[in-house]
């Protein structure tokens, strides 16, 4: 089916972001003035944005506005392109300041919770210039960012498909069996994770590799994963866990500052599974301001920074 053919010549962003905030809030009027538009202007572009692509984007009635499935699409790439605006707005203000680059970083919780923190404060220090944005999401969404475009650099646990990305070993982290005080299980000696596969689970939300390691895990055992509750933080799950309404894994670096903060215990498992590795991924047409981040956030690079600093 042939694309059809629009002038993109006659769009223009304020009506792009009325027809959002029509979307939003369903009424003509109140969307005029938020976009500070007297109502015949508002009525005018929003007629002429229909007109241009030749189908209506709202159905009319007297109680407001409703979109149609053109109307659905637009706004969603409308409130996409607008984001791009508003950035390029940032972008050029710290321009003015000196920053000459933004770089989007997507990093999981356990990359976040474990390893980042200290990484991008001196990498700050070393490189003003540029502007390090970051955001939390589960390894999968990571590296779809990161294919998709929207994120310039990930940071995850190994497990998603990489194929088409350049990858490289970043850390190695543990999961540790986190218990309320007192619990049955508690002790010093390695566990099976077959062998507490009868408790309550506590864990993260749908997609997190943490809870993905379990349920495979469960399913090989033959058994099910009782999962009880699903939090989107290692310091909920302690929560819950300290309220004794289950038991959790964690990563090690990341549980243990909880189990002493929330008086908890810690265990760990003897399954090979446990000990995960997190990687770094770019694109592979990633240009020398990423690469360069990339290379920094490398063991070798830390390593050989740490050994210039003892000299």
């Amino acid at each position: 089916m042939a694309t059809p053919h629009l002038n993109l010549a006659r769009f223009d962003f304020v009506s792009v972001r009325l027809a959002v905030v029509c979307a939003r809030v369903g009424n003509l009027t109140e969307a005029a003035r938020e976009c500070h538009l007297v109502l015949p202007a508002a009525s005018r572009r929003l007629r002429d944005l229909e007109r241009a692509l030749g189908e209506p984007l709202f159905e009319r009635h007297p109680r407001g506005l409703k979109p149609t499935a053109l109307g659905r699409a637009f706004t969603k790439r409308g409130m996409a392109i607008l984001h791009e605006l508003d950035n390029l707005r940032v972008e050029l203000a710290d321009a003015s300041h000196g920053i000459v680059r933004h770089l989007q970083v997507f990093a999981s919780t356990a990359a976040i919770t474990q390893f980042l923190p200290a990484l991008l404060a001196e990498y700050g220090e070393l490189h003003p210039e540029v502007q390090v944005e970051l955001e939390e999401q589960v390894s999968l969404q990571v590296v779809a960012a990161v294919r998709e475009g929207r994120a310039d650099l990930g940071v995850f646990v190994s497990g998603p498909d990489l194929r088409g990305l350049d990858a490289r070993d970043f850390r190695c982290d543990e999961l540790v069996l986190i218990l309320p005080p007192g619990h049955r299980l508690a002790g010093k000696t390695p566990l099976p994770f077959a062998e507490v596969l009868d408790e309550r689970w506590i864990s993260l939300h749908a997609g997190a590799a943490v809870l993905e390691a379990q349920q495979r895990a469960a399913m090989a055992a033959g058994k099910p994963l009782k999962l009880r509750m699903q939090v989107r933080s290692f310091d909920a799950v302690g929560h819950l866990v300290a309220a004794g309404l289950g038991v959790a894994l964690l990563p090690k670096q990341a549980a243990l500052p909880i189990v002493k903060a929330m008086k908890l215990q810690w265990r760990p498992l003897a399954d090979s599974w446990v000990q995960r590795q997190l990687q770094v991924v770019v694109r592979p047409d990633a240009d020398d301001a990423v690469r360069t981040m990339r290379d920094f956030l490398m063991p070798v690079s830390q390593s050989a920074k740490s050994g210039r600093s003892r000299s």
